[in-house]
Formats: structure tokens, sequence, C-alpha cells
């Protein structure tokens, strides 16, 4: 019996079919990166204000193959790393305890609704005052960065749960710890995760303002360094790493946000 393969219309047909979503991702950013070359080869902008994407290419070649980018890579992630965490660690509990308790709104209430319009990059000059060039100084902008964004979604969460099915936990003899348990906790989960990602999102922006105002290594230091000698195929490859970095961690967020879609049907996404 011989095999029949597909023409290679039907296989893309198949492919875009198959994962839509991720087709068209692929496909947009390739268009751009063809305009991009495209563009900067015809002189509709000059190469020496945003590059092109063959010089941002071997500028990565370049930097990868001896090494000299590793490093700040490596500080860029730690310090995201540790920062975000520790939001997480401190502000999931928070919104939750803010949410499930009346009291405890009242009191962080005010304090966190003024720190929260208090602009990070206004702070930073501060915290390296204290904190020092190093690297506790980039990991308490990037906590400050993500922190608020966690705690207000999670008591969004908390304070959006259907109160029928407290009531109806309470009208069968059960404890509150129990309704928080089993009513307050799985219905609030699709909040968190979504302030997860924005967490993320804002997480990264507090790497970026840090390293540009005090570091001697990271990727935002790497840009702002190449950004002075006008280096900017290395100015895009830094931005390029970083826009890599944050879809990578916005995809795996968003699939474990579609895993938990069920505990919350209404939400729409």
């Amino acid at each position: 019996m011989i095999a029949v393969r597909p023409a290679p219309g039907q296989w893309l047909a198949r492919l875009r079919a198959g994962n839509e979503r991720v087709f068209y991702g692929v496909a947009g950013f390739v268009g751009l990166i063809v305009f991009w070359e495209v563009a900067a080869n015809t002189g509709i902008f000059r190469k020496s204000l945003v590059s092109a994407p063959s010089s941002v290419w071997r500028a990565a070649v370049t930097d990868f193959g001896n090494g000299t980018i590793w490093p700040h890579i490596a500080a860029s992630t730690g310090e995201f790393a540790v920062g975000f965490l520790v939001s997480l660690a401190i502000g999931i509990p928070l919104g939750l305890a803010i949410g499930w308790f009346r009291r405890v709104d009242y009191f962080f209430n005010g304090l966190l609704a003024g720190l929260n319009a208090t602009p990070n990059v206004a702070l930073i000059p501060l915290i390296v005052l204290i904190a020092g060039i190093g690297f506790e100084s980039k990991v308490i902008v990037v906590f400050l960065s993500a922190f608020f964004a966690v705690v207000v979604t999670t008591f969004t969460g908390v304070q959006s749960i259907a109160r029928r099915h407290l009531e109806i936990t309470r009208s069968f003899g059960g404890s509150r710890w129990l309704a928080f348990r089993t009513v307050a906790l799985p219905s609030t989960i699709p909040y968190i995760l979504s302030g997860i990602r924005i967490g993320a999102g804002r997480a990264l922006v507090g790497v970026v303002s840090a390293e540009f105002l005090s570091a001697n290594v990271g990727l935002g230091y790497y840009i702002g360094f190449f950004g002075v000698f006008l280096d900017t195929a290395r100015v895009m490859l830094g931005i390029v790493l970083f826009g890599i970095f944050g879809v990578v961690l916005g995809e795996v967020i968003r699939v474990a946000e579609h895993r938990y879609d069920v505990w919350r049907p209404e939400l729409h996404r």
C-alpha cells in the first residue's frame, strides 16, 4: 500500500488548524523580522538607530560564542527570580488575608494604596542609598514592581467569591476555615494566576529599570552600556532577549491559567 503524502498547502492548513494561536503568533513574528530587515536595507530608516535583524544575529553569535553575555543573563535572571518569588511568597497570603478578613483590609488598605501610587522608579535612589548597587537593591526593586499587582489581584479574587457558595457552606454547619479552604481558595486561584502573569511583566520592567540606573552587570546594564557607544545591534539584542524571556514566561503561566479555567468558568479569556 502506497502512503499518500499531503500537499504542502494541506500540510500548512493542518498545522494552522491544529494550533492556530501558535501559527499566527509565529507568522506575525517572522513577518516583523522580514519587514525590519527589508526596511533597514532599503533605507526606510537608518540602521544606526534600530540596527537590523542580520546585525543583531551577528552580535548574538559573537557574544554568545565568546561568553560575554552569559554573566549579564545570569545576573538579570537571578534578580528576577528572587525578587519575583519573594513578591509571590508575601503578596499571595497578604492578598488572601486582606480579602478574607475585614479588619486586615482596613489596616493595610491605605498603606498599600499609597505605596502602589508611588512610582517605583522614584524609589530607586533611596533603595540604592540603603541597599547599595549590588544584588539586594535590584531584588527590592523587582519585589516592589510585582508585589502590588499580586496583592491587588488576589484581593479582588477573594472579593468576587459567589456569596451563595459561602452561604451554602455555612448553612450545612461548615466552619469559616472550611469555607475558606473549599470555596474561597479554589475560586481565587484563577485570579492569583492572573496576578502572577501581570506581576511577572512588571518584575521584568523592574529588572530593566534597576539595572539602567545602578548596575555593573545585567541585561539592563548591557543595553545601557552599548547604547552609550551607539552599538544598536547589541542594544536590540538585549531588548530581544528580554522579550523572549517575557514571552516564554507568559506562555508557561498561561498554560497554568487554562488548567484552572474550570474552577471559574464565568471568567472570560
